[in-house]
């Protein structure tokens, strides 16, 4: 959010009102008017007949975000999941107990917005086709500000949708199917993912979880050690069929249902609950397989391949989730900063704080960018252009590997510019922090992603290609950007690349994955930012964004002289222009991008 430019400003401090004066928060904000970075980057990536139908429900949304369904999450959060292993008569019936405010804000993501079936079913909130990628995480962004945990089950559900549309028989889909993809809550069936086991974590092609064909189906056996959503009624997972060989490709992927046709439990057990830092109101579990029916899906040699189908998408809304993080953070930080005064002063107008501003809103805006940026090229793969699933495979591991751990610092630092108070579980911040540790371990650790987005995006498939061919055509597009600042971006792009080439080629120079895909981030997004600040100002004359990309490139690709002093006049004054009440064209901005 450039602040110049807010529908919707943080609420102001009402004279006299002592809690206003020393902890103002967003209580009442609405989360879509306040963000108009959303608002420009839907204009920029979908058609203008779609994001006028879906901006009334963007503006429900952002007002659920800052006000009821705030409190739900907080609630929620508070009165975790309690797994029951017995009914009042003593009968061995497993269930989850829930908190009823965790029920509110399943009515609303799956039920009223249908975040889950965005991608798949057909007049969800009145449009009569299916939601292109771009514009259902458009909602997942804005309902992830107020609530993180259950954005799993939503991803989880939608994911099941896409494995079972795309590789399940006949007979699976008009079983499964319409359940995964329903906003009638009385239909629902949400989906889970049951994939991480003790002895490999990340390392599939070592799990131990068996199955064993009878009849039309198999049996598994096995245990799966972090499973979300632990009580979905319809689950992917990926066992061994009995007698395949070792490694990913003796994987197969299958569809475990938690009932049986007879209304009675399949055969597995929920151990226990995990006791996590974040994510709390959702239920992760232990689950012990004792013979479970279940039913493959797609062909058996190719289960893993197809399981990463789910985890690219999963991986991509993971991104998104951090950026929603960030955002919410962003907000906290700002309404704090313009309605808390200290010695004399708001914080916004202190240069310091300003400075932390910057360092809070510049990774929240990258991971707008590169958000939007893969899930168009998402959309447009799935269209069929090749050139855009090449660019999807570099894109996505980047976006996952550095909005993730970006996240982290980014609501910190959001927790610290409210100070002792932003410590107290009472406020949103404190959750904020708690939460965005999930990113950076959730289908991947850090090192992990790195290591695909360098080893195989780049040494196996060659997709750098790709992103440096579409980096450098948005340059080309830019044209309203001052040619020097556009050349030392080209500049960026072949470097950036030529050194993930060499990182990629040669095991080892492996210890370097992370700084070349963060490389990566970073000129992607400066790319992204200039290209949507020049789309901006033809359509309304203000070009700030830009100046975001300044500050990428200065402050993420370059680290200062530790003993030098900065030009503080020039960040003050992209400051004033970022943190202002008004837009800037670029006539106004170019002078900053080259002093």
């Amino acid at each position: 959010m450039l602040a110049g430019n807010k529908r919707d400003a943080a609420p102001a401090a009402k004279p006299g009102n002592a809690a206003n004066l020393i902890a103002p928060d967003t209580t009442g904000l609405n989360f879509y008017r306040a963000d108009p970075s959303l608002a420009d980057l839907l204009r920029i990536h979908l058609p203008k007949s779609l994001v006028d139908h879906i901006e009334p429900h963007l503006d429900r949304l952002g007002a659920l975000a800052g006000g009821r369904l705030d409190e739900c999450a907080r609630l929620a959060d508070r009165h975790t999941p309690i797994l029951h292993q017995r009914d009042r008569f003593g009968r061995d019936a497993q269930y989850v107990e829930y908190h009823p405010a965790y029920r509110e804000l399943e009515a609303a993501a799956f039920g009223e917005f249908g975040i889950h079936a965005l991608s798949h079913r057909k007049g969800i909130m009145g449009w009569p086709d299916v939601y292109p990628v771009t514009a259902k995480h458009a909602f997942t962004l804005l309902f992830n500000e107020t609530e993180f945990g259950m954005g799993c089950p939503i991803n989880v559900t939608d994911g099941c949708a896409k494995l079972l549309s795309k590789f399940g028989d006949e007979t699976l889909k008009a079983k499964y199917l319409d359940g995964l993809i329903q906003t009638d809550m009385s239909k629902l069936t949400q989906g889970g993912q049951f994939m991480t086991e003790k002895e490999g974590g990340s390392d599939v092609g070592t799990l131990t979880s068996t199955a064993v064909p009878e009849g039309d189906h198999w049996r598994l056996y096995g245990e799966k050690w972090f499973c979300s959503n632990a009580d979905a009624k319809v689950v992917m997972l990926l066992a061994r069929p009995e007698g395949a060989g070792p490694g990913t490709r003796g994987v197969g992927l299958f569809l475990m249902p938690r009932f049986l046709d007879d209304g009675s439990p399949n055969h597995y057990r929920i151990v226990r609950l995990k006791d996590k830092l974040g994510t709390r109101s959702m239920a992760s579990g232990e689950i012990k397989l004792e013979g479970a029916i279940a039913y493959a899906v797609g062909k058996l040699d190719r289960g893993f391949v197809q399981m990463a189908e789910m985890v690219n998408s999963s991986r991509l809304s993971n991104g998104v989730k951090s950026t929603a993080l960030m955002r919410r953070a962003w907000h906290d930080a700002i309404t704090v900063a313009k309605n808390r005064v200290v010695f004399g002063s708001r914080i916004v107008d202190l240069p310091l704080a300003r400075r932390q501003l910057l360092k809070i809103l510049v990774p929240t805006e990258q991971g707008m960018s590169v958000s939007f940026l893969t899930a168009d090229a998402l959309d447009r793969a799935e269209g069929g252009s090749q050139d855009a699933a090449a660019l999807l495979r570099i894109l996505t591991p980047t976006l996952k590997f550095r909005a993730t751990r970006d996240a982290r610092k980014v609501c910190g630092d959001a927790l610290e510019m409210r100070g002792g108070i932003g410590y107290v579980e009472e406020f949103a911040t404190a959750r904020l922090l708690r939460d965005a540790h999930l990113g950076s371990i959730w289908e991947g650790t850090g090192n992990i992603v790195a290591i695909d987005a360098l080893k195989r995006a780049i040494g196996r498939h060659g997709a750098e290609s790709a992103l440096g061919a579409d980096l450098h055509s948005r340059l080309d597009d830019a044209v309203r950007v001052p040619l020097a600042w556009r050349d030392r971006l080209r500049g960026l792009i072949d470097r950036s690349i030529g050194f993930a080439r060499d990182v990629a080629r040669s095991s080892e120079n492996e210890a370097d994955a992370r700084r070349a895909t963060s490389a990566l981030y970073h000129v992607a997004s400066a790319v992204a930012l200039t290209w949507e600040g020049a789309k901006i100002d033809a359509m309304r004359g203000d070009a700030r964004r830009v100046l975001l990309s300044r500050l990428v490139v200065e402050h993420r690709l370059y680290q200062p002289d530790p003993f030098a002093h900065q030009d503080g006049k020039l960040e003050l004054a992209i400051a004033g222009h970022l943190l202002g009440e008004q837009a800037a064209g670029i006539d106004e901005i170019a002078p900053l991008l080259t002093a």
